[in-house]
């Protein structure tokens, strides 16, 4: 079976607790993140079959509907989200560096996974609503013409969520830059 990953994100801690108990009870899931983020909002990321993986964030949905911020379920994601989003991906030559951000956790992982389909890029991080107020960011880097089209992809696939909150793409990034994202 297909390998699958989910995401809910709820306003309120004891929400999200219960919500990710519930998901690995419905569903043969890996809890794979189970947390809080700022300002107070609880995440719970899970993987499985796709099956199980719709099942789980649709059951949390229904029954904790009225707390839900953001949820996602992607089949197949691209193999640099994980390495991204635990900050441990092998960045390479640099020639451009792509920044979206939203408002989000669930958002930024679906751009993400967008972004690097659309173009040859390599996701760098995922930044998911740690330290951030509860927005996210990633950041990417290829080609300054690969950048803007995963951006722009990604973008409007959001778009009708109103979850982008800026993006930007930077030819050629200074050195003393990278040393500080990096």
């Amino acid at each position: 079976m297909a390998k699958a990953i989910g995401m809910v994100e709820y306003t309120t801690i004891a929400v999200g607790i219960q919500a990710a108990d519930l998901m690995v009870k419905t569903a043969e899931v890996e809890l794979l993140e189970a947390q809080t983020v700022c300002p107070g909002k609880y995440i719970a990321l899970i993987a499985g079959s796709l099956s199980a993986v719709k099942a789980a964030v649709e059951t949390s949905k229904q029954k904790f509907s009225g707390n839900l911020i953001d949820s996602f379920v992607l089949g197949n994601p691209h193999e640099d989200i994980f390495p991204a989003i635990y900050g441990a991906s092998d960045v390479g030559d640099v020639a451009a560096l792509g920044v979206l951000e939203t408002f989000s956790a669930a958002s930024i992982i679906v751009a993400a996974d967008i972004a690097a389909k659309t173009a040859i890029v390599k996701l760098i991080e995922l930044r998911i609503a740690k330290g951030m107020c509860g927005k996210s960011y990633m950041l990417i880097t290829g080609e300054v013409a690969a950048c803007e089209a995963a951006i722009d992809k990604a973008k409007q696939a959001l778009r009708d969520e109103g979850a982008v909150i800026g993006s930007a793409v930077i030819a050629r990034p200074d050195e003393k830059l990278w040393k500080t994202i990096l």
